[in-house]
């Protein structure tokens, strides 16, 4: 009994190991023979790594098409911690600073401290020391002293020389920021030159844990036309990556920080693709495949026309300097800033949006601290977030609602003798002593009198309910931050500390109290005028195409977001004529008296805790309206000191759009143009001349 089962126990160790014979002999067959080949390459790429593809970011262009971004390949500096060993890590971060220096390069550093001793805090970065105080967890009152002190012990660089210290501290304090770790790489420096470069790559085995990654980088075409909307993109910081992950960003990816680049960063992006690349086994690469697409970031077409703008910006820039030259002490003299918006009536789109002053965005990094420094505040958009007094171009309102509530007709007058006396102790005045006017009148010598009488009758609210249904004091829809403006009224006066008296009524008719709205605005009520009511959607996006522009992703149609279609057509029209008037015959006829097509404007020397600034407001052509204007020049003293730049800008666009222009315009223009490049091509040939008689 005890034999046959030893003998069984044999014979079933004996069939399993004859089993597996035949399993390894057949594995083995398999892998020599049927796939040897694959197995044979596999053996020789050895390793393998997946890349990320960085996918290009969309281009950000006008509505013609014509670029106001690109992209193009630059090299950064790359900190991997992987690599990087804590106890070299400070004799590595000090030999790439040594390697940047000597090629005039500049790395990451947002510690706000002077760069030599005696250390003290940055000017204007007063919230830049605020954080860095409460990362070092030290009190808010802590001086430069102290600061250095908490840093050296944070970081240990007690043993370090004081140029040393600050190079160390500055960029410590920037991984900290963004988070530097095994798994968050950090870029110590961006775009740098392809010299820089080589010179890293030479040095590498003395720098572990350093690499140059290409990278897109973003440029600005014709930078200084409007930073305020492009906006801009930067690094990603340690307290920004919260969600950011799950979205597929890396922390050394740049993000859009304001502007259209902020706001429609989705669609700019685009998508990273992943390329595994296989190496043998002595490193070569010997492959390489496509994971996932590269798909670049789509196009965003605004609605801006770059020719416009360009004329805009610089009718503006002359008229300040004009007045600078030439207006008296006390009287536009002191004119330093302003905006322009242009809208098209029809569709609602922004043709040009101006801030003066404004600043380059290709030299924004170079120029921050002095932009920032700026009394001017040339990084402030005026155009949409600027609180100006509308003064008198605010009357229309007052003029439309007297006559749809039928207090007044077009035809009936109310007399200006210079005083309005109303309420007892109290004087209101006019410029002019007028007699009896119409609304229209009134209108084109911009009475005072006039609009006190009907704002009284009228009242607050009632002025209030027309301004806010002409879309002042609400949202344009512009797709950027914006300031929706305030109409004066009783609760503004209460949040300001005051008693609301009877007279303020007055002064809120004329555009004064506590009125305020952007250029932006002031253009979107001036387009509501021209379209007897009917208020568009304004936006700054046309469109959104794929990066080749072969694809509509988004198109923007026009909206109307409002209509007064209970107000007569002849009250509008009562408007209309008065504000034709203004331009032939009133307080614009320096600048459209003669103009070719009927323009309806109003002007406005809205009073300031300073200098009066200057606003004005206009639409052509006035009988079937195409373009609306406003135009605000801080200290600009008159109304009609703003009404060149709106006649610039009309005329480019007539020249460009339109069929307005009379044939004789055209033809004179062309003649004007013919002289100067005939005068040019003299001056030419006689420079030529003097330099060939000088030799």
């Amino acid at each position: 009994m005890k034999k046959n089962i030893v003998k069984n126990r044999v014979l079933v160790i004996v069939f399993i190991f004859l089993a597996c014979v035949c399993f390894y002999s057949l594995r083995l067959m398999e892998i020599q023979v049927v796939n040897g080949k694959e197995y044979v390459e596999k053996l020789n790429k050895g390793t393998s790594v997946s890349q990320r593809m960085k996918a290009a970011r969309g281009e950000i262009v006008d509505r013609e098409g014509r670029p106001f971004t690109y992209n193009r390949v630059g090299y950064n500096i790359i900190f991997d911690r992987v690599y990087m060993s804590k106890k070299e890590e400070n004799d590595t971060i000090l030999k790439v600073c040594k390697v940047l220096e000597s090629t005039n390069e500049k790395w990451a550093d947002n510690l706000p401290l002077t760069h030599r001793a005696p250390f003290a805090f940055l000017p204007n970065r007063e919230k830049d020391v605020e954080k860095l105080k409460k990362h070092l967890n030290i009190g808010q009152y802590a001086t430069a002293d102290d600061v250095v002190y908490w840093l050296k012990d944070m970081y240990k660089l007690k043993d370090y020389n004081d140029s040393d210290f600050r190079k160390l501290a500055g960029v410590k304090y920037a991984m900290q920021q963004q988070g530097f770790n095994y798994s968050t790489n950090y870029t110590f420096a961006y775009d740098i030159s392809l010299k820089t470069a080589t010179l890293i790559r030479e040095w590498g085995y003395e720098m572990n844990g350093v690499s140059i990654t290409e990278v897109a980088m973003r440029e600005y075409m014709d930078g200084d036309l409007i930073p305020h909307v492009i906006g801009r993109i930067g690094p990603i910081y340690a307290e920004e990556m919260e969600g950011l992950l799950e979205k597929g960003y890396q922390p050394s990816d740049y993000i859009g920080k304001d502007g259209i680049e902020m706001i429609y960063e989705d669609y700019l992006r685009g998508k990273d693709g992943m390329k595994k690349i296989y190496f043998n086994s002595e490193g070569d690469v010997v492959d390489s495949v496509d994971e996932e697409e590269t798909i670049p970031g789509n196009t965003v077409v605004l609605t801006i026309d770059k020719d416009i703008q360009r004329v805009a910006i610089d009718s503006l820039k002359k008229q300040i300097e004009h007045l600078n030259e030439t207006a008296p002490e006390g009287k536009g003299k002191e004119a330093d800033s302003g905006a322009v918006a242009a809208i098209d009536i029809k569709t609602g789109e922004i043709i040009a949006l101006v801030t003066y002053p404004t600043y380059d965005q290709a030299k924004y990094g170079q120029q921050y601290n002095e932009l920032l420094a700026d009394p001017l505040k040339p990084l402030w958009n005026r155009a949409t977030m600027g609180r100006y007094s509308p003064g008198s171009v605010f009357k229309p309102v007052v003029g439309l609602a007297a006559l749809n509530e039928k207090l007044e007709t077009p035809d009936s007058k109310i007399g200006c003798y210079h005083v309005y006396d109303y309420y007892p102790n109290t004087v209101f005045t006019c410029l002019g002593h007028h007699g009896p006017l119409t609304v229209k009148e009134a209108l084109k010598y911009s009475c005072n009198i006039y609009f006190y009488d009907a704002g009284r009758r009228l009242g607050i609210d009632k002025i209030n309910e027309y301004a806010h249904r002409l879309g002042l004091g609400e949202p344009t829809g512009i797709e950027i931050n914006e300031f929706k403006g305030v109409v004066s009224n009783p609760e503004v006066a209460k949040k300001h500390g005051v008693p609301w008296n009877p007279g303020d009524v007055l002064q809120s008719a004329i555009g004064q109290m506590y009125n305020e709205f952007s250029p932006l605005q002031l253009a979107s009520y001036t387009s509501a005028l021209a379209g007897n009511g009917k208020r568009m959607d304004l936006n700054i996006v046309k469109s959104i195409e794929s990066y080749n522009r072969d694809k509509v992703v988004f198109d923007n149609k026009p909206k109307v977001m409002s209509n007064m279609d209970d107000v007569p057509a002849e009250v509008f029209e009562a408007i209309r004529e008065g504000m034709v008037m203004a331009s032939r015959s009133g307080t614009a006829i320096a600048t459209f008296g003669n103009y070719f097509v009927d323009v309806a404007s109003k002007t406005g020397t809205p009073q300031t805790a300073g200098f009066p600034n200057s606003t004005f407001i206009c639409y052509a052509p006035a009988e079937d309206p195409e373009i609306a204007v406003a135009v605000v020049i801080e200290k600009g003293w008159h109304g009609y000191t703003g009404a060149p730049v709106a006649r610039d800008i009309m005329n480019k666009y007539f020249e460009k759009y339109s069929e307005h222009i009379p044939p004789e315009v055209l033809k004179a223009r062309e003649e004007e143009a013919k002289k100067q490049a005939e005068a040019e091509s003299e001056k030419e040939n006689s420079d030529k001349s003097e330099e060939k008689t000088e030799e």
